[in-house]
């Protein structure tokens, strides 16, 4: 029987492979290092997809994007992207803030497309961790996955995480986070102030200006200001100019496909 021979002392040239495949140190924004987390991702990527997950790696504010592409084009696809490569960085602390009829999907989709571990917290589980000695039961090395209200009701288990990341499903629902009326919004918002975010919603604007306003000072609150400043400078767009700015302070941090962008239906 034939053994393949491992030689016992490295060449020359092939001390220098391994020693730059140990030490190299790829952009995170760049194509090459996102292929490598993905390399046993069981998905099938479409263009727009792999770029909306790259904005989110490169955009300038270090607390994070929203991602808005029209219903069925895949943001669960391009969250689960930025989440591979979150966890080929070794960075464990991760939560996934869904509405609760969501939390299995997202369970599904981590464990069967990308292969990550996470696990669906909840009153029973919360529970029965505390029982078995933990201390905060979102302090675990698996992805959380939890609602919105449960999230809620435990902000100050949150609050003292020191998350990588944390992924807001269906986040139209925290565009009215200015109005003091909004409980949970504002619970969410408070408890997550330091943590890098990723927004996912088809819906970023449906009623009125200020519902962007509330998404994107969820993000970042530097970007518009205060509530007063952005109603005194976009209440009422009356011209070009005003609007290019409006544009321009959005870009940064809202990346958004439409279908008639694509040609054709988007899959995801």
């Amino acid at each position: 029987m034939l053994q393949e021979h491992v030689p016992t002392q490295l060449t020359p040239y092939q001390s220098k492979y391994y020693a730059y495949q140990l030490t190299r140190r790829c952009p995170t924004d760049s194509m090459e290092k996102l292929a490598g987390a993905l390399v046993d991702a069981q998905v099938d990527l479409n263009p727009h997809q792999v770029e909306a997950a790259l904005f989110a790696f490169r955009s300038p504010l270090s607390r994070g994007a929203i991602l808005a592409d029209e219903v069925g084009l895949g943001k669960t696809i391009e969250a689960g992207l930025v989440l591979s490569q979150r966890w080929a960085e070794r960075r464990r602390r991760i939560l996934v803030i869904t509405p609760a009829g969501l939390r299995k999907q997202w369970y599904q989709e981590l464990q069967e497309k990308f292969f990550l571990p996470s696990r669906i917290l909840e009153s029973k589980s919360y529970n029965a961790a505390l029982d078995s000695g933990a201390i905060n039961p979102f302090d675990v090395d698996d992805i959380v996955l939890c609602s919105y209200h449960f999230a809620r009701n435990k902000a100050d288990d949150i609050i003292r995480i020191r998350w990588d990341i944390v992924i807001i499903d269906e986040a139209h629902r925290l565009r009215n986070v200015y109005k003091k009326t909004n409980v949970i919004a504002r619970a969410l918002r408070d408890a997550l102030n330091h943590a890098p975010k990723l927004l996912l919603t088809a819906t970023p604007l449906q009623n009125s200006l200020l519902e962007l306003f509330g998404l994107v000072s969820f993000v970042d609150d530097r970007v518009f200001g205060d509530l007063a400043s952005f109603r005194e400078q976009f209440s009422r767009i009356t011209d070009q100019s005003t609007f290019d700015t409006l544009k321009s302070r959005i870009k940064p941090v809202c990346f958004r496909t439409l279908r008639r962008q694509l040609g054709r239906a988007g899959r995801g």
